[in-house]
C-alpha cells in the first residue's frame, strides 16, 4: 500500500499534465458543430484506458455520442466495481467572463482553470489515474473493474437507459461508483447519499401572428410577456411552495434524524452570502438552507426571452414570448407526473389572449442510497484514510438522473464519492478543480479499491 500512494504522490506533476491534455478537448455535448471534438475526448478516454493496461476498450455508438466501455477482469473471487463518469462538458459560454480561455487549462494557485476541470474530465481523470497507479505497482487490480464513460451527461444522458438495457451483461457488477458530486468543503471529504431529480420545460407564450405597435393596439390585445410574467409569479406562493396541483404528494419529507445530522455540519449563512455575493438566502418556510439545498424541491426559471432586446426604444408589442423552467425534485417524485401537473397549472391558469405550449427537454428521477451499503462504507474508509478526517455524509442539490438507471437495470448500489467544491464554478466561467484534492481524489479512488477487495473476503 505504501508503494502504491509514494507512486502517486511522485506521479502528480505529470498526472496534471496529462489531465490538462484531456481538458484542452472541447467536447461540449450540446452543440452540434463539436461533434468531432466529443468523439476525440472519447478517443483520449479510451486510448488511456489501453495505455494504463485495461482490456476490451470499446468506443461504442450511439445514436448521439458513444460511449467507452473497458475493463479488468481478473480477480477471481473479488466483487466487480463499475466506474461510471462523462467526457462532455458544458458550453463555456460567456466567454468574456472567463480570467483564462475555457479549453486553455491554467494552473494559479491550488487550482486548475478550465471548462470540464471538476465537472467531470477531472474526476474521471483521477480514477483513471488510481487504476494506472495500481497496475505500476501491483501489476493487477484488487477487484474486478469496469468502466463506462459517456457524452451525453450535459444533454440529460438521451442514449444511456437504452444502452444500459441492451448491454446488462457486459456492466453486471456489483457496485457502481460515481465521482461527480461535491465535498462539503475543502478539508471535508463526503460521500454523497441523496440527489434531486429534474424535470426541465420550455413554455412557449403566442399572442397576436405579428409584433403590434405598442400605441395602437397596447390595452386591447394581449402582451405575451405580461402573460407569461402573470403565469410565472403564481407558480409559487408567498412562502415559496410550488402551487402545481399535487406536486408535493410523493414529496418524502426530511426526518427528525436526517434533521439532527444536517445540523451537524458546520453550515454558516455569512459565509454562504459572501461566497455568493448576496444580500440573503431565500427558501420554502420551515426549512433550513441546508435542506432547502438538497432535500426539498424547488421550481425556477432558468431563462426568459420575448420583445425587442437591442439597444434603445421599439415600442411593440411582442408576438411571442418564452421561459425555461426546471424543477429539481426529491424521493419520490416522479419527473413525468411533475411534467403532467405543470401542463395542468398552465391550462388552469393561462391568462386569456394567448395560447401556450409546454415542451418537454429533459428529465430524471431522484435517488437516494442507503449509507449501509458495502460500497457507501468503502467509500468512507477510503476518505478517512486519504484525507486523514472522517467524512461526512450529504445530500447534493444537483441532478444525475443516470443513478436511477443504473439501480434499476443492473441491481447493484451506487456509491458518490465526488471531490467537487462550494465555490468550484461547475457550468460558469471559471470552472476549477483543487488540485490538493485532485491528488487525494486519485488516491482515496485507489483506496476504495482495496476497501471493496475487502467484502469479497
Amino acid at each position: 500500500m505504501s508503494e502504491l500512494l509514494a507512486y502517486i504522490e511522485s506521479n502528480g506533476d505529470r498526472f496534471v499534465e496529462e489531465l490538462k491534455a484531456f481538458l484542452r478537448i472541447p467536447s461540449i455535448s450540446a452543440d452540434s458543430g463539436y461533434n468531432a471534438e466529443t468523439r476525440r475526448a472519447a478517443e483520449y478516454v479510451a486510448d488511456e484506458a489501453r495505455r494504463i493496461g485495461l482490456e476490451h476498450v470499446q468506443i461504442i455508438d450511439t445514436p448521439g455520442h458513444p460511449v467507452v466501455y473497458a475493463d479488468w477482469l481478473h480477480a477471481e473471487g473479488s466483487p466487480t466495481v463499475l466506474i461510471y463518469g462523462h467526457y462532455d462538458v458544458q458550453p463555456p459560454d460567456p466567454l468574456d467572463l472567463w480570467t483564462s480561455p475555457p479549453f486553455e487549462p491554467t494552473v494559479r494557485g491550488d487550482s486548475i482553470y478550465a471548462r470540464g476541470s471538476i465537472d467531470d474530465k477531472g474526476q474521471v481523470h483521477m480514477h483513471l489515474k488510481s487504476i494506472e497507479a495500481w497496475m505500476k505497482t501491483a501489476g493487477r487490480l484488487p477487484v474486478n473493474v469496469k468502466i463506462i464513460i459517456e457524452g451525453e451527461e450535459e444533454v440529460g444522458s438521451p442514449n444511456l437507459p437504452p444502452f444500459l438495457a441492451a448491454h446488462r451483461d457486459l456492466l453486471a457488477c456489483d457496485a457502481v461508483m460515481i465521482s461527480d458530486t461535491t465535498m462539503y468543503d475543502y478539508e471535508m471529504p463526503s460521500v454523497t447519499y441523496g440527489l434531486r431529480g429534474l424535470a426541465y420545460f420550455e413554455l412557449h407564450v403566442v399572442g397576436p401572428d405579428r409584433d403590434l405597435h405598442s400605441g395602437m393596439f397596447g390595452g386591447a390585445v394581449a402582451n405575451p410577456i405580461n402573460a407569461l410574467c402573470d403565469l410565472i409569479a403564481k407558480m409559487k406562493d408567498e412562502n415559496g411552495r410550488v402551487q402545481l396541483p399535487g406536486f408535493y404528494d410523493d414529496v418524502v419529507d426530511v426526518s427528525p434524524e436526517e434533521r439532527a445530522e444536517l445540523a451537524r455540519l458546520p453550515y454558516d449563512v455569512e459565509d454562504f452570502k459572501k461566497l455568493l455575493t448576496i444580500p440573503e438566502t431565500v427558501g420554502e418556510a420551515g426549512y433550513t438552507d441546508l435542506e432547502r439545498l438538497w432535500a426539498r424541491p424547488t421550481l425556477d426559471v432558468c431563462g426568459i426571452w420575448g420583445g425587442y432586446q437591442g439597444e434603445g426604444a421599439k415600442t411593440v408589442l411582442p408576438s411571442k414570448a418564452g421561459a425555461k423552467v426546471s424543477m429539481r425534485l426529491v424521493a419520490h417524485q416522479d419527473y413525468r407526473t411533475v411534467g403532467d401537473q405543470l401542463r395542468a397549472f398552465v391550462a388552469a391558469n393561462m391568462p386569456p389572449g394567448c395560447t401556450v405550449d409546454v415542451v418537454e427537454l429533459h428529465g430524471g428521477p431522484p435517488a437516494l442510497t442507503p449509507t449501509d451499503s458495502v460500497p457507501v462504507r468503502a467509500a468512507l474508509a477510503a476518505l478517512e484514510q486519504a484525507f486523514g478526517i472522517k467524512p461526512f455524509l450529504i445530500r447534493s442539490g444537483g441532478s444525475i438522473p443516470i443513478v436511477a438507471d443504473f439501480d434499476a437495470q443492473l441491481g447493484a448500489p451506487v456509491v458518490l464519492m465526488g471531490f467537487g467544491l462550494p465555490d468550484q464554478n461547475a457550468h460558469s466561467p471559471d470552472e476549477k478543480m483543487n488540485l490538493p484534492n485532485y491528488h487525494r481524489g486519485i488516491k482515496s479512488a485507489a483506496l476504495f479499491l482495496e476497501q471493496m477487495s475487502r467484502a469479497g473476503q
